[in-house]
């Protein structure tokens, strides 16, 4: 069975078992969280599409750890104008392990 679901303004889709990085969530290490936007629920060819959210449904999810992705490089440049920038950026993310899909 899986599940679309969506969480910090993207979509993913989950399967029992699976671990995902999300963006930041804050909840503690351990804890067990519901996540109650599914857009889409499907098990072999029965498929349930909400619109936009399917009624009832839920995907128990437990937080791993909290982290920071690898750095990204920004470099803007204005050619003739003598303008070079650099900046870099990580950005937080938990990591959560998809417990049940109900």
């Amino acid at each position: 069975m899986y599940a679309v679901i969506k969480t910090g303004g993207k979509q993913y889709r989950v399967a029992v078992g699976q671990k995902l990085k999300v963006e930041q969530i804050p909840a503690e290490v351990g804890a067990e969280i519901a996540l109650d936007q599914v857009l889409m629920t499907g098990e072999g060819e029965n498929v349930k599409i909400g619109s936009p959210l399917v009624a009832g449904a839920v995907v128990k999810c437990t937080v791993v750890s909290h982290g920071r992705h690898d750095k990204i490089r920004v470099f803007k440049m204005r050619r003739r104008k003598h303008y070079r920038k650099h900046q870099g950026h990580r950005q937080n993310y938990t990591e959560l392990r998809v417990d049940a899909i109900v």
